[in-house]
């Protein structure tokens, strides 16, 4: 179902529930009426679409309609309190079961809303009486921690509501555990109707082969670290917050606290309005921060994942993705902290450090998530590996850096093609990093009056010197850490020697005379 102009008319009026969400509570309902009792039901919509609305309603009616009662499940404390107040809104009185709870006064609610920990050790306990829940919710449904609990009700109605149904553990597919998947409206649509703000992408190329994949199926926080906390990566991410993010209220996504509190550290020396937040932050100390996000439209705020969910602010303009994943529901989730819509925004930017859009293509592709659901090895098959993608990278100067090389032709150097020659003419794989450092020296002195304004340059080429580092790398299959940043630093000071050395020779051969003394 197409969202239409009469959902425009709906929401300049103040109604709760816009048309395509009336639509997805009507299906919905139809499964309900029509499925066996113990039916797994997932509903899929895009992160802003109102899953928390729908499925607010969904208990109304259900309880209006049906004498017994419902169970609201979810993942983190911040999600439960969200939740509780969304049913409120919506007339429905209901009991949140945290770690202190009296479930004495149970029996007077029809409505529960309870973590997924705390549930699971009540309900071990048999401190809850579960014999009359007909409906269970579980949001953000894509978690894992959920289905431990479905022993408990198996003769409930499951619904299960996520903005990316495909399972946070690869060896527990949804479908193993869900019957049936309803896609809701697609995040182009809401994006063409003006619920959701259009994401404009900039992706940086970053050489990702020293990172480890660890047990979850995703890269561990020990290999991130080590990569994001270099000196080179956190220029980079400084550079591109200059170039497309500078002033712009932004958040920005790690994977490590570490990591975070580098991005933190830089960002202050820099002189930056900037405040870091992770999960060891307490209560008040993270109700500060966010408010003075909300409040400082300059604000940069850098955290690990504990803003992917259950984070509402839609005066963020920027979203930085400093690390790199492999989870399209992360992937997903980060992005989405950034659409909300707001009067004077219908648009955000997002500036991608982990190859996460060349992974997994556009942010609101137009993704078969039946397909997905039904078949998720695979679409995770079929993803590329970092080796595919840096395999299809080409490093391109930045358009301000690549004007103060303006009197070379070009600027680039094929080492894939240099190492193959090389070893065609059985010679040593080193000469092409000799060949390549001499080509930087040359484009240096080629644009330099002197051989200070050559090493001024030289400084510059961090990202083409990293780029080409790791494509040697590639070639010669050796790429452990510390090996390639023994590279980095060995070519960088044999570039500035080899300047040095070779200026005034390569100066009047590429001008015709010697340099001016």
């Amino acid at each position: 179902m197409s969202v239409t102009a009469t959902d425009l008319a709906e929401r300049n009026a103040g109604k709760d529930l816009y048309s395509y969400q009336q639509g997805a509570i009507n299906k919905i309902f139809q499964c309900f009426e029509e499925a066996p009792e113990d039916y797994h039901l997932l509903y899929q919509l895009p992160t802003g679409g109102g899953k928390t609305v729908i499925f607010s309603e969904i208990v109304r009616q259900y309880l209006k309609h049906h004498n017994k009662k419902v169970l609201v499940m979810t993942h983190r404390i911040e999600l439960c309190k969200q939740t509780s107040g969304m049913l409120t809104e919506f007339g429905v009185t209901n009991k949140v079961i945290h770690s202190k709870a009296n479930l004495d006064d149970q029996a007077d609610y029809s409505c529960f809303v309870a973590m997924v920990e705390t549930l699971n050790n009540r309900l071990n306990d048999g401190k809850l009486d579960i014999s009359d829940v007909g409906l269970i919710i579980i949001d953000e449904a894509h978690y894992n921690s959920f289905t431990k609990l479905f022993k408990f009700f198996n003769k409930s109605f499951i619904l299960g509501v996520t903005a990316t149904p495909l399972s946070s553990n690869i060896k527990l597919p949804m479908n193993d555990n869900y019957n049936e998947l309803i896609v809701g409206e697609t995040i182009q649509s809401l994006i063409e109707n003006e619920f959701l703000a259009r994401a404009e992408v900039y992706s940086y190329n970053v050489g990702l082969t020293s990172l480890v994949v660890g047990a979850n199926g995703d890269y561990t926080v020990k290999s991130s670290e080590d990569l994001y906390t270099n000196s080179d990566m956190l220029g980079k991410l400084i550079q591109a917050y200059e170039e497309r993010s500078k002033h712009k209220k932004t958040l920005i996504f790690n994977n490590g606290i570490n990591t975070s509190l580098h991005v933190y550290d830089t960002f202050k020396a820099a002189g930056y309005n900037v405040a870091h937040l992770d999960n060891t932050n307490t209560k008040s100390e993270r109700k500060k921060i966010l408010k003075w996000f909300k409040e400082t439209p300059d604000a940069i705020l850098t955290s690990v994942s504990i803003l992917t969910t259950g984070f509402d602010e839609p005066t963020v303009d920027s979203i930085i993705l400093n690390r790199a994943t492999k989870s399209l529901t992360l992937y997903y989730q980060m992005i989405g902290r950034g659409s909300r819509i707001l009067k004077n925004k219908s648009k955000f930017n997002v500036i991608d450090l982990g190859n996460n859009f060349h992974r997994f293509g556009p942010w609101g592709a137009d993704l078969d998530w039946q397909k997905i659901f039904r078949s998720p090895n695979f679409y995770l098959d079929g993803i590329m590996s970092d080796d595919e993608l840096e395999e299809n990278f080409r490093y391109e100067m930045p358009d301000e850096l690549r004007a103060e090389f303006k009197k070379s032709n070009s600027v680039y150097f094929d080492v894939k093609k240099t190492y193959i020659d090389s070893i065609r003419k059985g010679e040593s794989s080193k000469v092409v990093l000799e060949r390549s450092i001499h080509h930087h020296s040359y484009i240096c002195i080629e644009n330099s009056e002197d051989v200070y304004d050559a090493l001024d340059l030289a400084k510059k080429l961090g990202d083409d010197i990293d780029y080409r580092i790791q494509r040697y790398t590639k070639c010669i299959s050796k790429s452990t850490f510390n090996f390639v940043e023994w590279l980095r630093d060995d070519y960088r000071k044999k570039l500035r020697a080899h300047i040095r050395e070779n200026f005034d020779d390569l100066y009047e051969e590429i001008n015709g005379y010697p340099p001016e003394e």
